[in-house]
């Protein structure tokens, strides 16, 4: 891949609206990464953070910088009552949302602890597309028209000659970020996948770009539900400050709530990085730049005259604290605390919780492979013991277990409620039996952990009983000709999976391992007569191997146990077969030779 030879030319700063908002957003949500960001709302550092190549999958292409509302959307499962700004923002375009959430659950498969959050792809594609253009997608995914970005011909940001000939940009000059995902030609070379299996990675299509994009992040074996990761993997798309501090605060607000709405009702960005940049095309090229007239339903921000003198050309609002200039979201004075004649700066929830407190979990407990009944759930509280609300938790999975939360992950973030509660996705028990614990803390606090036991036992069966009733007969120095199979059953129902063992036993009142009669075979055809790591089938079925007989004739045992106590002996008889004599009807016996006859009495 070609290196890029220049840099995006940042804004000189940011207005002071847009700023404060970043910020507020950031030290409310307490999002994963946040850890370090100073409160004038910039990360030692983190402009110069190279990704792992030294590029950046956008060639640090510009981008939208509107910020989301300051309140939380609705839930996931809500409708957006009577719309309003926050509800409108909280809507994704169904193609563009499935698209997400379809690379998370191949991520999930392909690469678990990369922990991928689809709102982290909600969060860059609303960044750099404004959602595929409000989702203008057709039924496949594809945009309706390419999403380019400008030539990054120098002027601006950096500089990047063309690397394919103009297929996937139309530029044979110079390479421009394409499609919903905005990756440039040469790193879609590496990172294009094939979302939507048609056979092709078109950097166009949301399914294939959000696969790729997802990839992406998840390269260099990061887990983003760890801060640091989190912070490499969004710089390596774009390595600016600005935009770091924007991913995160969309998604945050992805994380409380979105709803889906039709494809390319989506809401329109208004801001970009370029709006002053000489020489930049303003926004993709596939539509016509913003208008100026309110949209449906009304953004959360107030329209206001761009000021061509200001950074961005969006204009500086005359009073930073004053509601509805720079998205809505201007902070405003904190009130003083504890009588101080100095006031101090609000405290986020986070910083006000002093423990995690079990809310009513009990143990858990699962048989392997099967769901938990129940949740882990916490209360966060503060010293007074107030419940603290909008407070971050992350639940993990610790200990030596497969067990893991629905999507197959390991760890989930879940934001307090009104009441101080957060509670976990369902659990689901791996095949993996003995103890785990599920791991509660506070995101961006150094606090204690609250720890709820679980456990996995194996799976069981409380009834054994063979498949056929015949007769298990063999002659001295031969095999059986039927096998033993038994069906195992818990409550009646079909047992799979369940451990057992098979041995032949002196007696059904000594289970001493039995030294003659008859035995199986192992691999080497040696003689075994104690078999162990057996399980049933799906069906609860167990078919043994075949037995076979030494010389010793005999009333023989074989003992079947299953774990959960379920036992079955069944009878082996080895008995020679007489062969029957040809003069004599079967089933008679022969008379003792009787004297000779005579003619006379004897001499």
């Amino acid at each position: 891949m070609a290196p890029v030879l220049g840099r995006r030319l940042r804004r000189g700063a940011v207005t002071s609206a847009v700023a404060a908002a970043a910020v507020a957003a950031l030290a409310a949500s307490q999002a994963p990464g946040v850890t370090g960001v100073p409160r004038d709302g910039t990360a030692a550092g983190a402009a110069d953070a190279p990704s792992p190549s030294g590029d950046s999958a956008t060639g640090d292409s510009p981008y939208y910088t509107d910020l989301p509302p300051l309140h939380s959307p609705v839930p996931p499962t809500g409708a957006p009552p009577n719309g309003g700004d926050k509800e409108v923002e909280a809507g994704l375009p169904a193609t563009v949302l499935d698209a997400y959430k379809k690379a998370e659950s191949a991520l999930a498969e392909s690469k678990p602890g990369c922990n991928l959050p689809w709102q982290l792809l909600a969060a860059i594609g609303k960044v750099e597309s404004g959602q595929a253009r409000g989702g203008r997608v057709d039924a496949d995914g594809t945009t309706l028209k390419p999403i380019l970005g400008p030539p990054l011909n120098g002027i601006g940001f950096a500089k990047i000659t063309d690397t394919d000939k103009g297929a996937y940009d139309g530029d044979t000059t110079h390479d421009r970020a394409v499609g919903p995902m905005q990756f440039i030609p040469s790193t879609w070379a590496f990172a294009g996948r094939d979302g939507n299996d048609d056979g092709k990675k078109d950097p166009n299509n949301i399914y294939d770009a959000a696969l790729a994009a997802g990839h992406y992040l998840c390269a260099n074996d990061r887990d983003l539900s760890v801060a640091a990761d989190l912070r490499q993997a969004i710089l390596s798309y774009n390595r600016s400050t600005e935009y770091y501090n924007t991913v995160l605060s969309w998604l945050e607000y992805y994380r409380k709530g979105t709803h889906e709405v039709p494809d390319g009702k989506g809401v329109l960005p208004d801001d970009r990085s370029d709006e002053n940049v000489p020489g930049a095309s303003p926004t993709p090229v596939t539509t016509p730049p913003p208008s100026t007239t309110p949209k449906p339903g009304g953004s959360n921000k107030q329209d206001k005259p761009k000021n061509p003198d200001g950074p961005g050309g969006s204009g500086k609002p005359t009073d930073p604290t004053t509601p509805g200039n720079g998205g809505g979201t201007g902070p405003t004075t904190p009130p003083s605390s504890g009588g101080s004649e100095t006031p101090g700066p609000t405290p986020s929830p986070s910083e006000r919780v002093a423990r995690l407190e079990n809310a009513g979990t009990g143990k858990l407990s699962a048989t392997a492979g099967d769901a938990f009944a129940g949740r882990v759930s916490v209360r966060a509280e503060a010293k007074s013991g107030a419940a603290v609300g909008k407070v971050k938790v992350k639940f993990r999975v610790v200990g030596d277990t497969d067990t893991r939360f629905e999507g197959g992950v390991r760890s989930v973030y879940v934001t307090t409620n009104a009441a101080g509660k957060a509670t976990a996705p369902a659990l689901r028990a791996g095949e993996k039996t003995g103890a785990f614990a599920v791991r509660a803390t506070v995101v961006g606090r150094k606090l204690p952990g609250l720890d709820v036991a679980g456990e996995v036992t194996a799976r069981r069966a409380d009834a054994l009983k063979r498949t056929s009733d015949k007769a298990l007969t063999c002659a001295p120095g031969k095999e059986f000709a039927d096998r033993v199979e038994v069906r195992a059953t818990y409550k009646g129902e079909a047992a799979d999976g369940v451990a057992a063992t098979a041995t032949l036993v002196k007696s059904a009142a000594d289970a001493t391992v039995n030294d003659k009669g008859p035995y199986f075979k192992d691999a080497d055809g040696r003689p075994v007569r104690a078999l162990k790591g057996l399980k049933t089938d799906r069906d609860g079925l167990l078919r043994l191997p075949k037995l076979y007989a030494d010389d010793a004739a005999g009333t023989y045992v074989l003992r079947v146990v299953t774990e959960g106590g379920a036992t079955l002996t069944v009878e082996l008889k080895v008995a020679e077969t007489a062969a029957p004599d040809a003069t004599t009807a079967p089933g008679a016996t022969t008379a003792p030779d009787a004297p000779e006859a005579t003619d006379g009495p004897a001499a």
